[in-house]
């Protein structure tokens, strides 16, 4: 049977399901993934290599059991494989590794005693470590200057907050309530972060040995990385939007230059859109960047600005490869430029040169993010022309891989082989058809359950990603491979809308998120794999999360064919959503015709909420108490209105839990137990347990 480890570890969700009286897994037994497995996973998501490209740094993610949570130590691996070790290990947090120029040293991020991060220098020759850092916030966007002499970074400065009345004075000793909050800025709190406290984000630089950071950037205004130093150490460049309505234009940065001697500031791009990633060629001429015109559009692309030093002679490049160029970097010689897209459910590297052409230089990058089977993965480019990167499989997250400027791609770690090399996982297969909706292609991939025979009939669970313009690949997933292993064929979809698949696919769902459109991509998905032969119709599930939270809500209000839904942090209302949630000055803008009350019918059209009355799925609501992203109130009106409704629901709450509900490894396991006993409550033709497959 299976563990159900949240009632083992007593996690606060509201309420645990109890497990039925017999299992449903058929293929669970020691052999398969278990829930208490997924502490054990550990994973690469940050590789860094040497200019010489002689070693190579990576952050290596734990899932500490003690902690509940997820741990970043770094270590090192000579580029043949050799010498694989500790650097910096424990149970402290080292992340955001970057040599220096010349390799000698390694800069990262690390919290000092008092807890506050600070950023540290390692001498690699000596092993020798100095934090060069005292500062009260922490720092992000690390870049070392050409000589190596300072390292740039960004920081949040905390500004005066905003007040009214003054109070009369308190007499000694008096014990009065705690001072109201006054709030006068438009984004005034944010998922993950909470209420934001006031101030701006700055541009800093510090001595590399050690000193004050110095302040260069000023004024009431963000200035984001990544930063991008002169090559003669002369200035900084990064984004920003210092426009008067920069509270409102969320999708709207401009590149800028901060000279290191005086402060000067000099505005290089007034374009509209974002221009951002800023990366400054060799011989300080040239400046590539992420540029996206956006116009206001829902989807939109990034192709590859070229802009002289001084801001002149504007060229754009990469817009025929119809995917969005994402993190440019300059080839030591200047000729060329690496970046990074996504294409059908992969991460590649690529490199352009100056006239546009492009060559794949890796087309398997993955294996960042292991809950769900997302694009994601990270890489970097030494002086010779050696390329680190994350890879990992449909059974294993990401490993460090190397492409050497010349010989073959080869791994170099393996981290998951005494976990995932002892355990049956799922297949991963891929399937591409037609939408019944006008025939567009979608493509999409399966898991099949260990021990799968193709002439029995299986249960099936419809998952659906979020964004919603992100998109799924034929990639490792902790929650896929769990409900594998319960007996389960699971199915995902790329449905449209979704990234890497060009501009126009991507804006066949402006203003049709969640519609009738893509419920019929996913349910021709569901109807092709009915086809397949070993899926049995009166036994599908549904669900998903954030985006794939509404689709799934919006789903259960259109079709009965489901035994079960679970809905995962949804929007149910969008207009109260709109209203409430973190980001709505960008999503109005970018996602909606108009202002809630000036297209009422269009928001309540694409809301789930609308097709309450027609719900009779049996649904699962589970949502973290602290999301601002989709906050707990819209699984609230949810849930109350199905019990209204008189539908058997239930609602699990996730107390200390923002959007990302599934961030700390017990959180994961919750996620997907109380998923999968909510599943078993309902098998077809209103039985109770019984096997997950049959003949």
């Amino acid at each position: 049977m299976r563990t159900n480890l949240g009632v083992l570890v007593g996690f606060s969700l509201g309420l645990v399901l109890a497990a039925p009286s017999v299992s449903t897994g058929a293929f669970a037994t020691d052999s398969t993934l278990q829930s208490e497995d997924l502490f054990d996973l550990q994973y690469v998501r940050d590789v860094e290599i040497s200019p010489d490209g002689e070693h190579i740094v990576y952050a290596r993610a734990i899932h500490d059991i003690m902690c509940d949570c997820v741990r970043s130590n770094l270590w090192t691996i000579s580029a043949d494989g050799s010498g694989h070790q500790p650097l910096l290990s424990g149970r402290g947090n080292y992340t955001s590794p970057r040599f220096s120029p010349s390799g000698d040293r390694l800069a990262y991020v690390a919290k000092d005693e008092a807890g506050t991060s600070q950023l540290f220098v390692r001498w690699m020759s000596t092993g020798q470590t100095a934090m060069i850092s005292n500062l009260v916030e922490s720092p992000s966007s690390m870049a070392w200057s050409p000589d190596g002499q300072f390292i740039a970074f960004t920081m949040h400065v905390p500004a005066e907050k905003p007040a009214l009345a003054t109070p009369p004075a308190k007499p000694d000793n008096a014990k009065w309530a705690e001072p109201p909050v006054v709030i006068d800025s438009v984004v005034y709190r944010f998922d993950g972060r909470g209420y934001l406290e006031p101030g701006f984000r700055h541009v800093f630089v510090v001595p590399t040995d050690g000193g004050a950071a110095r302040q260069l950037t000023s004024g009431d205004y963000n200035h984001n990385g990544p930063l991008a130093w002169m090559p003669d150490g002369s200035g900084i460049v990064f984004s920003a939007n210092r426009n008067q309505d920069w509270q409102y234009e969320l999708t709207e940065r401009d590149l800028y230059r901060i000279s290191i001697a005086g402060n000067e500031l000099t505005q290089l791009t007034d374009f509209p859109g974002e221009e951002g990633s800023p990366a400054v060629s060799p011989d300080g001429q040239t400046i590539a960047f992420e540029r996206d015109d956006h116009q206001g559009r829902q989807y939109t692309i990034n192709s590859l600005g070229l802009i002289d030093a001084d801001g002149s002679n504007l060229r754009i490049l990469g817009e025929d490869l119809d995917r969005s160029i994402e993190e440019p970097h300059w080839a030591p010689d200047g000729a060329s430029i690496y970046f990074h897209y996504t294409d059908r459910g992969w991460r590649k590297v690529a490199r352009m040169d100056l006239d546009g052409d492009t060559e794949v230089l890796i087309d398997r990058l993955n294996g960042t993010t292991i809950g769900r089977p997302y694009v994601s993965g990270d890489y970097a480019v030494s002086g010779n022309g050696s390329i680190v990167y994350t890879h990992g499989t449909e059974k294993t997250p990401a490993n460090v891989w190397i492409h050497p400027g010349q010989g073959q791609v080869r791994q170099l770690t393996d981290l998951n082989a005494n976990l995932l090399g002892q355990r049956q996982l799922g297949d991963v297969h891929e399937i591409v058809y037609n939408s019944s909706v006008d025939g567009t292609e979608i493509q999409g991939w399966y898991l099949t359950p260990p021990g799968f025979d193709p002439n029995k009939t299986y249960p099936l669970i419809l998952e659906i990603h979020g964004g919603p313009h992100l998109a799924y690949g034929p990639h490792f997933s902790a929650e896929m491979q769990r409900m594998a292993a319960e007996g389960y064929v699971v199915f995902y979809d790329n449905h449209r809308g979704s990234a890497g698949y060009g501009r126009d696919f991507g804006m066949l769902l402006e203003y049709k998120y969640s519609s009738d459109e893509d419920f019929g991509d996913h349910m021709s998905g569901v109807d092709a794999m009915i086809d397949q032969g070993f899926i049995d119709p009166d036994r599908l599930y549904i669900t998903g999360g954030s985006a794939g939270g509404i689709a799934t809500a919006y789903a259960i209000g259109l079709t009965d064919r489901f035994q079960a839904a679970a809905v995962a942090k949804p929007v149910i209302n969008w207009i109260s959503k709109t209203l409430t949630g973190d980001y709505y000055p960008g999503q109005i803008k970018h996602q909606f015709p108009g202002m809630p009350w000036e297209e009422f019918e269009h928001y309540w059209e694409r809301s789930p909420l609308s097709l309450v009355g027609n719900v009779t799925t049996p649904t699962l609501l589970i949502t973290g108490e602290e999301d601002f992203r989709t906050p707990m109130s819209e699984t609230e009106q949810y849930y109350q209105a199905l019990q209204l409704a008189r539908v058997e629901t239930v609602m699990v709450r996730l107390p200390g839990t923002a959007h990302g509900i599934a961030s700390r490894p017990s959180r994961l396991i919750a996620k997907i137990d109380n998923i999968l006993e909510w599943f078993d409550r309902y098998p077809d033709n209103g039985t109770s347990g019984g096997s997950n497959s049959s003949p």
